[in-house]
């Protein structure tokens, strides 16, 4: 009999407008910067339900997705959002809430599982995967929906979170091309281009994107909002479709370091169907517990110059380095002690060295390999990276449109013969250069606490290569008259108002150390709140509207 009750509860939710009590006087959140902690408020008060978010989010991705400035930030949307909100909504008022994130919708990478009956596809934006069965949700997932989340949707991405060829950041196959919104046409990095974008303008309350060198940190950068890219085995990578094990993590973007934290605090945890989690210290950390104003005070914080301030090896915009100083200056306001220069022995090593690529080439191989082996279904008949090449080749169309031809990376890995010599060199010296002679080394010479570097450039490669964490915060915007460069064949970068980052680097398991530094930075300088995206990119749907059919 309570099953009866609690299916004609959801069809009343899903069919009837909710009625607030007058005693609510709270304004609704503007969702475009609504916090997690202000949603879950509204929630647990009645003045809104889930099931008006997931139709908010809807509507709001309907203006600005496919419409408007076609931001290309979503590929798909949940159909069973609403049944599974409505779901939550009526154990809430029986139970109340699992977790912060009870009833929160969260929007995920195309590269993170999710399992097929619930309507959406996992593709790693290719048509390869369209309509492939994955085995299960993705650990990261998992861990969401434990504590109540529901999967809005997944995200655009760099296709094949951008280890396929030479292409623009942001494109996809099946998503085609992702954009920014804070100019038009903007660059939004990628991979996690989609996940970035979404969260930015409120498309999502908050996203995950994934990091393998720089998939995290640099569209945070690009689109003023927070990244935190994990130490590799932090988070669980079981049902993420795979570029490397030694340096892919799964982590959120989000528009303040409190929503990130809370976040993190949920999805990281061992999980038995990925290895490297097991190595993670026990008890996971509360990460929303070192948000502090004074977290930078006594703090010895490391500017290492050497190769990632030189905008002639770096490529970036000298406007950079003259913000950079400032948040330098804030930093020393803040209680923090700079030390400067504080540069890593391995620096211009890192920028001439090629194991990275060798690393990645052959783990790609093995790996992507061993996803389409575990897929319960492939429709497309892809079962090898030979099959995806010669599928891509096969439909142009789809995957080779004009402009968007390039697979070279992925013949190069197809290229590899497997774990040989040359491999294991490359990844030991990988390790020796990010950590041993690279972020440990300075850490130690100079007895830091973290690093600081602006995050455009070279500045994520030490900790990819070492499996260290970077979070990444809003540093400022690039000025009105800087000179516009073409990123790709329909992008842009540098351009005016696009924002600029800022990263906190540490060793291994620093995350709580790297959200506290991050917050009070980010508290002291509020840089997200000083500009908006460009109007047109800024969808208009509110609460009140969906709440008022």
């Amino acid at each position: 009999m309570g099953s009866i009750v609690r299916l004609a509860w959801i069809c009343f939710l899903l069919s009837q407008p909710i009625l607030v009590s007058a005693t609510i006087t709270t304004p609704l959140p503007d969702l475009y910067e609504a916090s997690l902690t202000e949603l879950q408020s509204g929630l647990t008060s009645g003045q809104f339900t889930s099931v008006d978010l997931i139709k908010a989010y809807f509507t709001r991705i309907e203006e600005v997705n496919l419409h408007g400035p076609e931001l290309r930030a979503v590929i798909e949307t949940n159909p069973s959002a609403l049944e599974e909100a409505a779901a939550l909504d009526y154990e809430r008022l029986l139970y109340g809430p699992r977790s912060a994130l009870h009833g929160i919708p969260i929007l995920v990478k195309d590269n993170i599982a999710t399992v097929a009956f619930e309507g959406m596809n996992t593709t790693a934006g290719s048509y390869s995967l369209l309509k492939s069965i994955v085995p299960e949700d993705a650990g990261v997932v998992k861990r969401l929906r434990k504590a109540g989340a529901i999967i809005l949707g997944k995200a655009n991405l760099s296709e094949w979170a951008h280890f396929r060829g030479n292409l623009a950041s942001g494109w996809s196959g099946r998503g085609g091309q992702c954009t920014g919104a804070y100019y038009p046409r903007a660059d939004p990095c990628g991979s996690s281009s989609g996940s970035a974008v979404a969260s930015s303008i409120g498309l999502t309350p908050v996203s995950l994107g994934t990091e393998t060198d720089g998939s995290i940190t640099c569209p945070a950068n690009q689109n003023n909002i927070v990244g935190i890219k994990p130490t590799v085995g932090l988070t669980s990578r079981a049902g993420v479709i795979p570029i490397s094990e030694h340096q892919d993590t799964v982590g959120p973007l989000a528009r303040s370091m409190s929503d990130a934290a809370i976040v993190l605090s949920i999805i990281a945890g061992p999980d038995p169907n990925d290895n490297f989690t097991l190595a993670q210290p026990t008890p996971i950390p509360d990460y929303t517990m070192a948000l502090s104003n004074s977290s930078l005070v006594g703090k010895r914080i490391g500017v290492p110059r050497a190769m990632f301030l030189n905008d002639t090896m770096t490529g970036n915009d000298p406007y950079v380095n003259v913000i950079f100083e400032q948040a330098l200056e804030t930093l020393k306001e803040l209680g923090a002690t700079i030390v400067d220069p504080a540069d890593l022995p391995s620096a211009y090593e890192i920028y001439n060295s090629n194991n990275e690529t060798v690393v990645l080439d052959v783990d790609f191989k093995v790996q992507l390999n061993a996803w389409f082996d575990s897929l319960v279904a492939n429709p497309s008949g892809v079962a090898s990276l030979a099959d995806l090449i010669m599928f891509n080749n096969k439909y142009p169309s789809l995957e080779e449109p004009t402009n968007y031809t390039g697979q070279s990376i992925l013949i190069e890995s197809e290229a590899t013969t497997g774990f040989n010599a040359s491999y294991y060199q490359s990844l030991a010296f990988d390790k020796e250069l990010g950590a041993t002679r690279g972020i440990d080394a300075a850490l130690e010479t100079y007895t830091l606490d973290a690093l600081v570097l602006p995050a455009p450039g070279y500045t994520t490669v030490p900790a990819a290569i070492a499996g260290y964490p970077i979070v990444t915060v809003p540093l400022g915007f690039y000025p009105n008259n800087v000179t516009i460069g073409s990123a790709g064949p329909n992008t842009v970068y540098p351009a005016p108002g696009i924002p600029i980052g800022l990263s906190f680097l540490g060793t291994a398991w620093s995350e709580y150390q790297l959200v506290g530094f991050a917050y009070a930075y980010e508290q002291k300088t509020q840089t997200r709140l000083q500009r908006k995206a460009y109007a047109a990119a800024i969808p208009t749907t509110q609460l009140a509207d969906v709440m008022a059919r």
